[in-house]
C-alpha cells in the first residue's frame, strides 16, 4: 500500500500543473486575448494611417507589384510599365515575382491593400517569435501578452512602419530567411526557402554565401536549385521578359531603382554618394569599402554560427546563431548598391540576438537602446542640417546623421560579431575551436 500511495501521490503532482496549465482556461484565454488586444492597438494606428492617406501616396509599391501582375495578365513589357502619376515607378524585380502578384491584380485596390496589410503583420508575428521566442518562453502563461507587446513594439520602429507605408516585401523576406537558417528541424528542405526568396527579390543572396561559409553546404545547394528552378519557371512563364530582366533591367541598378545619393539609401554606395566626390573615385571606394566590409562581416557571422554550433544547446546557442543570420541579413543591406531604411527590418533579429532570454541585464538594457535609437527617423533629421544658408560643420553632421541608420548598422555588426559573443560565451571560445565543433549544433545539414 506505501508503494502504491508512493507512486500515485508524483502523480497527482504532475497532473495538477497540467490541469492549471490548460490552454482553454478562461485565464489562459484572457491572456490570449489580451495579447492580441496589445499588438492591434498598437498596429492600429499605423494601418488606418496609411490606408487613408492621399490615394496617390498609399502602399506605392504594392501598386508596383499589382501593375507588374496585370502587364503578366495582358501580355504587356513588364519593365516598360509605370505606375500612375505621380510616382511613375517601374517594376524592378524578377518575372516570377510578377507571376506571383497577379492574386492581388484580381482583387479590388481597396481589398488588395487590406489583405496586404493583414499578410505583413501576419509575417511580422512570425518574425518576432523567430527572433524572440526565448524572452516569449521565460514568460510562461504570459507568453501570448509578452508576443503582443513585442510585436506592437517592433511595428513602430522606422523600418518596419515604412514596410506598412510602402506596402513592401521586406518582412516576408525577412520571415523566409529566418525560418530557413534558425529552426531547429525544418519541415521542408533547408535552403528552400532562402532560394525563394533569392528568386523573389535578390538581396537575400547573401545567404548562400552565409550557408556555405558557415558549412550548410546542403541548405546551399537547396538554396541555389530552388532560386534557379524558380527563375526558370520565370523563364517559361515569361521568356521575352526575362530576357529583358536578366540582360536589361538588372544591369540599370539605381536608375530603376532610385537615386542612389537619397536619404532612404542607407547602403554603403549611399552614404558615399552623398559625400559628392567624383563618379569614378566614387566607385572605387565603394568596390574597396564593400569588399572590406563584407569579408569581415561574413567573417564574423561565420564566427557567431560556429560558437552556436559550439556552444550546448539553449538560448545562448540560439542568441549566438540568431546574431550570425543577423549580420548576414545587415550585410545584404549595406553591401547591395541600394539599401532601402525599409529594408533594415533586420534590426528585429538584431534586437533578438542582443536580448537573448532577458536574463542579461546590461543586453536587455542595450537592446532597449537599439530600439530606441531606430525609433526616430535620424536620417530624416540630418537633411534638416544641410543647405546653402548652414555653416559647414552643420552639413558635416547633417551628412553624418543622414547616414545613421547605415553607420549603426556596420557598429552592429561588429558589436553582434565580437562584444556580444564574448559577452555569451568568453573570449576563449575562438574560431579555431568552433570549427573543430562545427558537426554538432543547431543548424547542420
Amino acid at each position: 500500500m506505501g508503494e502504491r500511495i508512493g507512486t500515485d501521490q508524483p502523480e497527482r503532482r504532475r497532473a495538477a500543473p497540467a490541469r492549471s496549465a490548460s490552454p482553454a482556461s478562461p485565464a489562459n484565454l484572457l491572456i490570449l486575448a489580451a495579447g492580441i488586444l496589445v499588438a492591434v492597438a498598437a498596429v492600429a494606428p499605423i494601418v488606418v494611417h496609411w490606408l487613408t492617406n492621399p490615394p496617390d501616396q498609399r502602399l506605392v509599391d504594392l501598386e508596383v507589384y499589382r501593375d507588374g501582375g496585370r502587364a503578366v495578365l495582358r501580355g504587356a513589357p513588364l519593365y516598360e510599365v509605370l505606375t500612375q502619376p505621380p510616382q511613375l515607378l517601374p517594376f524592378t524585380y524578377p518575372p516570377i515575382a510578377a507571376a506571383l502578384a497577379v492574386p492581388f491584380t484580381l482583387m479590388s485596390w481597396g481589398a488588395a491593400q487590406v489583405t496586404w496589410m493583414v499578410l505583413l503583420y501576419a509575417a511580422l508575428v512570425i518574425v518576432v517569435w523567430l527572433s524572440f521566442r526565448d524572452l516569449v518562453r521565460r514568460a510562461g502563461r504570459w507568453a501570448p501578452l509578452a508576443m503582443g507587446a513585442l510585436v506592437g513594439a517592433t511595428a513602430w520602429l522606422v523600418p518596419v512602419y515604412d514596410q506598412a507605408r510602402f506596402g513592401q516585401v521586406g518582412l516576408f523576406l525577412l520571415a523566409m530567411c529566418l525560418a530557413d537558417c534558425c529552426v531547429r528541424t525544418p519541415r521542408w528542405p533547408r535552403g528552400l526557402l532562402v532560394g525563394l526568396a533569392v528568386a523573389i527579390k535578390l538581396v537575400p543572396g547573401v545567404f548562400l554565401i552565409y550557408f556555405w561559409i558557415t558549412g550548410r553546404r546542403d541548405a546551399a545547394a537547396n538554396a541555389v536549385l530552388t532560386a534557379v528552378v524558380a527563375s526558370l519557371a520565370g523563364f517559361a512563364l515569361l521568356p521575352g521578359d526575362s530576357v529583358d530582366y536578366w540582360f536589361g533591367a538588372l544591369l540599370e541598378g539605381g536608375d530603376r531603382t532610385g537615386a542612389v545619393n537619397g536619404t532612404t539609401n542607407q547602403a554603403i554606395n549611399g552614404m558615399l554618394a552623398r559625400i559628392y566626390l567624383p563618379d569614378p573615385v566614387t566607385s572605387l571606394l565603394w568596390l574597396a569599402l564593400a569588399a572590406y566590409v563584407g569579408y569581415h562581416g561574413f567573417r564574423l557571422a561565420r564566427r557567431a554560427t560556429l560558437t552556436a554550433d559550439a556552444m550546448a544547446p539553449g538560448p545562448d546557442a540560439r542568441a549566438a546563431l540568431l546574431a550570425g543570420v543577423a549580420i548576414t541579413g545587415l550585410l545584404s543591406v549595406l553591401l547591395s548598391p541600394v539599401g532601402w531604411i525599409h529594408h533594415l527590418v533586420w534590426i528585429i533579429p538584431v534586437i533578438g540576438a542582443v536580448v537573448g532570454d532577458g536574463r542579461d541585464t546590461r543586453r536587455c538594457l542595450f537592446a532597449g537602446l537599439v530600439w530606441l535609437y531606430f525609433l526616430f527617423p535620424l536620417p530624416w533629421w540630418g537633411t534638416r542640417l544641410i543647405g546653402p544658408d548652414h555653416p559647414i560643420p552643420s552639413i558635416v553632421l547633417g551628412r553624418i546623421i543622414q547616414s545613421a541608420f547605415g553607420l549603426a548598422a556596420l557598429a552592429l555588426i561588429v558589436f553582434l560579431g565580437r562584444r556580444l559573443l564574448d559577452r555569451m560565451a568568453g573570449p576563449a571560445v575562438s574560431e579555431g575551436s568552433s570549427r573543430r565543433e562545427a558537426g554538432v549544433g543547431t543548424l547542420t545539414p
